[in-house]
């Protein structure tokens, strides 16, 4: 027992000497929140917003010339694979005649900053952290390979361009406000076809050109009531819902006769 002192000394100190880096310790923390944590889709669901808020907290090791700061706040949805095809109009019809496969995608994606990114970041640190829907990372079926494009390939331009349309990715650079210099909000807007499932939320926290820290939070999107039941009997339930569903319209079809009959 006494043989192992020493090492449990040594390693004591190995923990302190790491604490002690000036690599660990972290001049600014970010504290949010968001207004909601639940949000939950009812069968006359339209739409909600909530509120991102927090602080950025500084301590005694913040550079004193440190004075402003910039935020990128990225809000995505549950992963999904989806399809974007290209149409040609043959023969007077429109036709398929290629297809881009996008693999565990964002099903929404929303990416808010204080000012525009090129104000904040050069290229290359936009591209490595992301910074706005150029740079976010959508992984395609190329051929044989699995790869992002750049930004102004076809289809991944009309992708973007198709969900923006729905409102399910956006890019706004005025959306984060500063209330104080460490203050700030912004809202996060979501359609009435937003996905269920949960949602991942980063913030990061850039000065003087550069990534000073980061934090993330969460919040989740669930159906209550009718809808929830059917959902849960869809999933559960798979032949049981089938057989009610042919049973109700069948009902349907003949109520609808009968309402409907000529005499």
């Amino acid at each position: 027992m006494r043989a192992r002192a020493p090492f449990a000394w040594l390693g004591a100190a190995l923990v302190l000497g790491a604490s002690l880096l000036p690599g660990v310790v972290r001049a600014e923390r970010l504290i949010v929140s968001v207004s909601n944590h639940r949000v939950t889709v009812t069968p006359n669901y339209s739409g909600e917003e909530l509120v991102l808020f927090g602080s950025v907290e500084r301590d005694a090791s913040t550079p004193p010339d440190r004075t402003s700061y910039d935020l990128v706040v990225t809000v995505s949805g549950p992963r999904v694979d989806l399809v974007t095809r290209r149409k040609e109009r043959k023969f007077g019809i429109w036709v398929n005649v290629d297809s881009r496969q996008f693999l565990k995608v964002p099903s929404y994606l929303a990416v808010f900053a204080n000012r525009p990114f090129d104000a904040m970041a050069a290229p290359d640190l936009q591209r490595r952290l992301q910074l706005g829907l150029n740079y976010v990372l959508l992984t395609q079926r190329v051929g044989p390979d699995y790869a992002d494009v750049v930004a102004s390939d076809p289809f991944r331009s009309a992708f973007v361009r198709l969900r923006s349309e729905h409102g399910l990715y956006r890019e706004e650079t005025s959306a984060v406000t500063f209330l104080t210099p460490t203050l700030f909000r912004t809202s996060i807007p979501l359609p009435a076809e937003v996905p269920i499932g949960s949602y991942d939320v980063e913030i990061k926290l850039l000065a003087n050109g550069a990534l000073v820290t980061k934090t993330d939070t969460a919040f989740e999107i669930v159906k209550v009531g009718f809808e929830q039941f059917v959902a849960n009997s869809a999933r559960q339930e798979p032949l049981l819902y089938g057989l009610a569903t042919v049973m109700m319209a069948l009902m349907t079809g003949w109520l609808a006769s009968v309402v409907f009959r000529r005499d």
